[in-house]
């Protein structure tokens, strides 16, 4: 297949761009070319800036497409954009949305395709909505070959997945781990989580490209594993060689504690403490044999492994950490004031 990739290089679409060039498909990213030493040999790049649309189409000089996928579209304005740039020009245009966009909380914690989308604490999954609505209206009233798919929480080596970290990523807790330090863990730690692995999550992506029965339609991919939160921090500390010292908190207390622009409440009200099992037979069925393999402890030692043999991914976080010991001691305080 000729495929096009919008990004191609980031935590999801890496994975895909490595396991479309190694099946030996016609791949082209556009993006800026940020990563190019990262990219197959035999992978065509397009680097520009895709709101440059002239220049989008001068490079691609009328090249039609088996699919398109869109992996940095948040904004309608932008899927607006690929809709003038690709309309006529692909059978299939992907758009990568969020399960971030399922309704918090949502009527059943058993989550499918058919959950209502709606998301009162988080903009950035009402726009990923507004984006869908934008393609699903195009598909129904004029044909757009669009699939949807939602990803929920997909890693790859380069990061440890958490729930409660500062903007400089998630290694200050691990710092904090290493040191012996409390962990702080969103609610009671026992709400249920979804975590994948980027490799898995694009054998069921690829799955999906020139497939009949995904035009017009949505799929969340993700991986069958349901862990809770407790679970996925001491997963962690075991890959480190430590103890966990967990410290719960209120996801309400967090928010209200911490600098706005960290965004906890996007993060945790609008995502991570709501308890979630995603139900994937939807994509089962239209990529058969799809199965995800690779659990939690397996995929956070080889996160541990990379950053601990990288160090200039060991990105401190000192902000973080002292807010981290302030809202520690604050709840210990308040525990002995109430004892």
């Amino acid at each position: 297949m000729k495929i096009l990739i919008i990004g191609g290089t980031g935590t999801i679409s890496s994975a895909i761009t490595r396991q479309l060039a190694a099946e030996g498909h016609d791949l082209w990213l556009l993006n800026r070319g940020n990563r190019s030493n990262e990219v197959p040999e035999n992978v065509r790049q397009v680097i520009c800036d895709i709101n440059d649309e002239t220049e989008v189409l001068r490079q691609l000089a009328g090249a039609q497409f088996d699919a398109v996928c869109e992996f940095i579209g948040y904004v309608p304005a932008q899927v607006e954009r690929d809709l003038r740039l690709f309309r006529g020009r692909t059978r299939q245009y992907v758009y990568i949305s969020s399960a971030s966009a399922y309704n918090k909380p949502a009527a059943s914690h058993v989550i499918t395709e058919g959950t209502t989308l709606a998301n009162p604490y988080w903009l950035y999954s009402r726009n990923k909505i507004a984006c869908e609505e934008l393609l699903m209206h195009e598909y129904r009233e004029n044909g757009f070959p669009v699939t949807i798919v939602r990803p929920s929480h997909t890693y790859c080596e380069r990061a440890v997945p958490l729930s409660v970290h500062g903007p400089r990523g998630s290694w200050q807790v691990l710092q904090r781990m290493l040191d012996g330090k409390p962990i702080i863990v969103h609610g009671d730690g026992s709400s249920l989580w979804t975590l994948t692995w980027n490799e898995d999550f694009a054998r069921g992506f690829i799955g999906l490209l020139g497939n009949p029965k995904a035009i017009g339609e949505a799929f969340q991919i993700m991986s069958d594993e349901s862990l809770t939160w407790d679970q996925i921090y001491a997963s962690v500390a075991v890959a480190l060689g430590r103890e966990f010292h967990p410290c719960h908190v209120a996801s309400d207390f967090i928010v209200s504690t911490s600098p706005k622009e960290w965004d906890f409440e996007g993060n945790l009200l609008g995502d991570k403490s709501v308890s979630v099992v995603f139900d994937c037979t939807k994509l089962k069925r239209a990529v058969p044999g799809f199965q995800a393999t690779v659990r939690f402890d397996e995929g956070v030692r080889r996160c541990v492994a990379y950053l601990l043999a990288h160090p200039e991914s060991q990105i401190l976080d000192p902000d973080f950490d002292a807010w981290c010991d302030r809202v520690v001691e604050a709840q210990e305080k308040a525990k002995k004031s109430l004892a």
